[in-house]
């Protein structure tokens, strides 16, 4: 991943908020799957770069929660499916938690359009 992104000249800045893997009818998607909700995050981030008028190379941030750090190895194949090599800075926290007890991941990001 970048250890750091510089952003000059007249963009705009994008702050997406902590996405989550929800269904249709708002509950929890892929329960108990975290590649499933994995996708479905960074499917949901990909849609709020696009609403904002870029797209998923436009993110330079990440900040990335897990529930279990040995998910680790599951968010990386996902990831790459996404962004490929070119990774944003990203920064990987985990916690006892999330809004919802059923959620394993959630993602926030920065993109500059």
């Amino acid at each position: 991943y970048a250890q750091g992104i510089k952003v000059t000249g007249g963009q705009t800045i994008l702050f997406i908020s902590g996405q989550v893997a929800y269904d249709k009818k708002g509950g929890v998607a892929h329960k108990g799957d975290f590649q499933g909700q994995a996708r479905a995050v960074f499917k949901n981030l990909k849609a709020m770069a696009e609403a904002g008028g870029g797209k998923l190379s436009n993110i330079v941030k990440l900040n990335t929660y897990l529930t279990d750090i040995r998910y680790r190895a599951d968010l990386i194949p996902v990831r790459a499916e996404f962004f490929g090599k070119r990774l944003p800075a990203s920064t990987l926290i985990t916690t006892p938690a999330l809004a919802h007890p059923d959620w394993l991941i959630e993602v926030e990001a920065i993109a500059v359009i």
